[in-house]
């Protein structure tokens, strides 16, 4: 795994070695990142249920003014901390060691972001409870953008009543991005 563009391009990143942490490839996260460019630069970035931290990286080297992340796994914990010594990002960001919605009521009232990202493991309805929270909370900034990487048979047909509308679903072999708008 690596950065693919920016600042950081090219540098290797490490991995949480767990049954647990899918990594996002190379691919989907170039297509992630084409979706998102017109926003990332100069944003304010949250990555919830981040793992090995490359998704926040990836949005610092091209352009994100700042990221917090936030998972609650010791061995992620490591590995972001490590990746962000190694691309030498560590003034531009935030490790909260908690799980998402801790996180959330931890920035409610101290900070907005332009764009989340949350990556929660597949199947277990945490995407809800998670977009409950930002909505619930002050994290999001008018217009933000809320990503969500899930299994393709997730269903989200509540994300309109919780006040974000759907700009774009991509969908992967086995996995997809849901790009909400909040406000």
């Amino acid at each position: 795994m690596r950065v693919i563009a920016g600042e950081a391009r090219s540098l290797p990143l490490k991995t949480v070695r767990s049954m647990d942490v899918r990594p996002t490839t190379d691919k989907i996260k170039e297509t992630l990142f084409n979706i998102l460019m017109p926003y990332v630069n100069g944003s304010r970035f949250l990555d919830l249920y981040a793992g090995s931290g490359a998704i926040g990286i990836e949005a610092i080297s091209r352009g994100a003014m700042r990221c917090v992340f936030a998972d609650n796994s010791r061995e992620a914990q490591k590995c972001i901390e490590e990746n962000l010594a190694f691309t030498r990002f560590t003034d531009r960001a935030e490790l909260m060691k908690c799980d998402a919605d801790a996180a959330i009521a931890r920035l409610d009232g101290r900070e907005t972001f332009d764009i989340v990202f949350m990556d929660p493991p597949y199947d277990k309805l945490l995407e809800k409870t998670t977009l409950t929270a930002l909505v619930n909370s002050r994290v999001l900034a008018e217009d933000a953008i809320v990503v969500v990487e899930a299994s393709r048979s997730t269903d989200f047909n509540y994300v309109e009543e919780l006040g974000f509308a759907v700009i774009k679903d991509k969908l992967y072999k086995t996995n997809r991005h849901l790009f909400l708008r909040w406000g």
